[in-house]
């Protein structure tokens, strides 16, 4: 079950059940920038759909499930549990709308534009310039360079230890 909300301003709100975890998910995004975060709450099965709520100081989600009420305060880009009842005086509720069971995240990155750097993420591409980078491209190339994932120095295709930090290498 999941639930899509938008908070106006090009902010957004995807929040997930998941068994007995919920996941929230807010996202802003505009011309030039676009961010999110992600926090797993565990609520226990839902009883019925989140309930959003606006109030004096910021927005509030509440979850119903078989362990009791769970209150989640949102602000900006965080995302926090509330400990005990908050106070909903003057509380507005906000729609929040069902989407498709357990869609895989929100929806996709725009292509982002500033000046002669542009940005798109599916594919991965970026170009700046006379510079232009696409993982499809760096995927299909191949190479015999190899990094140790703990430094970044350099190492050779069959050594088992990093020559300069002797991090153990993967084989």
């Amino acid at each position: 079950m999941a639930y899509l909300g938008d908070l106006g301003a090009g902010k957004r709100l995807l929040v997930e059940n998941r068994g007995a975890q919920t996941i929230i998910t807010l996202s802003t995004g505009s011309a030039s920038q676009q961010q999110s975060q992600q926090s797993t709450v565990q609520t226990g099965e839902w009883r019925s759909a989140p309930t959003l709520f606006q109030t004096a100081r910021g927005l509030i989600l509440r979850i119903e499930a078989a362990q009791g009420h769970t209150f989640i305060s949102l602000h900006a880009n965080a995302i926090g549990l509330l400990k005990g009842l908050p106070s909903m005086v003057g509380a507005k509720v906000l729609p929040l709308q069902k989407t498709a069971d357990s869609p895989s995240s929100m929806p996709p990155m725009q292509p982002m534009q500033m000046g002669n750097m542009r940005m798109q993420m599916n594919p991965m591409e970026m170009q700046m310039g006379d510079l232009h980078l696409k993982m499809d491209d760096m995927a299909s190339t191949p190479t015999d360079k190899h990094f140790c994932s703990q430094c970044g120095s350099r190492i050779s295709k069959n050594d088992r230890f990093c020559a300069h930090c002797g991090t153990q290498l993967s084989s």
